[in-house]
């Protein structure tokens, strides 16, 4: 498995991260607790040392889940969780808090429930509109010095943002959405943080299932799953008129990839890699054959003429790729 640097730090992790989100067991429907665990175990046997994980997942199911499947694995990899909202008695989430004294106490919720006594990199979530920059890094900097964690960063964050968070300290990485059908980011966040030494994580790099050709024009999403209410992240990509052309794109995919005795998935993953900003590709995994389909997507270059076959796709089907749509902060 590749490693890749975060920035300018001394963090190296997987290329390829195992993504959590899915095993939140409220968002993305049912799962299987079991097989998951089973895959945690398979991807650090296979190479994979980035976790990430959060406290809002679930909330608090994820993180609990990644720790039982770890067991005394923990320092085998690289352990990232986010913190950074206020939550109901029931739990749910009821806005965003990124103050000093919030975040310090859940960084140590956080490592309770993850069964660790530090966290490789702690990202505050979403920006809190409410709570200036610099008490926000006043807080990661005291947890950092403390040693509960060893670098901090963000997710979510525009340029503005980050620049001011650099004022205050260094942060190690953005974790943004980055796939085939999201592109807003690479005008001007992805050149940012290689510029400015900042790794960059990218979720939903297989487009929230959109990449893995699993779909047709005729799925719909179960009760309790975020993709029914037909918007990913400010954008239409599960509306049903947009949802049918996206399905047409990756069946197209899939044979370009075919054509390489690859995946659509494997192809969703080098494309999202082959960015030079890239510092990690995130990617949930349920069980072992999605485990090692991933996997093996790191040993895959693209070249010009594969790079050049995806955009005619898109631009032969007329589905656009929000290349200057706003970012969701």
């Amino acid at each position: 498995m590749e490693q890749r640097q975060f920035g300018n730090t001394d963090l190296v992790a997987s290329a390829v991260g195992f993504g959590t989100w899915e095993m939140s067991t409220t968002m993305y429907g049912h799962i299987d607790v079991d097989e998951a665990a089973r895959a945690v175990n398979m991807a650090i046997d296979r190479g994979i040392t980035l976790f990430d994980t959060a406290e809002v997942y679930g909330p608090y199911h994820s993180e609990e889940l990644l720790a039982k499947a770890l067991g005394n694995r923990r320092n085998e990899i690289v352990l990232v969780t986010k913190v950074g909202f206020d939550y109901d008695d029931t739990p749910q989430v009821i806005g965003r808090n990124s103050k000093k004294a919030h975040i310090i106490e859940h960084t140590d919720d956080c490592l309770r429930r993850l069964n660790t006594d530090f966290v490789d990199l702690m990202l505050i979530h979403w920006p809190d509109h409410d709570t200036p920059i610099e008490e926000t890094m006043e807080g990661l900097e005291e947890l950092k010095q403390s040693g509960k964690i060893r670098h901090y960063g963000v997710s979510n964050f525009n340029i503005d943002m980050m620049e001011e968070c650099e004022q205050y300290g260094h942060i190690a990485a953005n974790q943004v959405g980055y796939n085939m059908y999201d592109r807003r980011m690479e005008s001007r966040v992805l050149p940012w943080c290689q510029a400015n030494g900042v790794g960059y994580m990218a979720y939903g790099s297989l487009g929230f299932g959109l990449l893995t050709g699993a779909f047709t024009p005729e799925t719909t999403f179960e009760e309790g799953d975020w993709r029914r209410s037909g918007n990913a992240f400010n954008l239409p990509l599960f509306q049903e008129e947009h949802f049918r052309k996206e399905v047409e794109v990756t069946n197209r995919l899939v044979e370009l990839a075919d054509g390489y005795n690859k995946t659509v998935a494997q192809l969703a993953l080098a494309w999202v890699l082959d960015h030079p900003a890239v510092s990690c590709a995130l990617v949930g995994m349920r069980n072992e054959r999605e485990l090692e389909e991933n996997v093996a997507a790191t040993d895959w270059k693209l070249n010009e003429e594969i790079r050049n076959g995806i955009n005619e796709i898109f631009e032969d089907v007329g589905v656009p790729t929000y290349q200057n749509a706003p970012q969701a902060i």
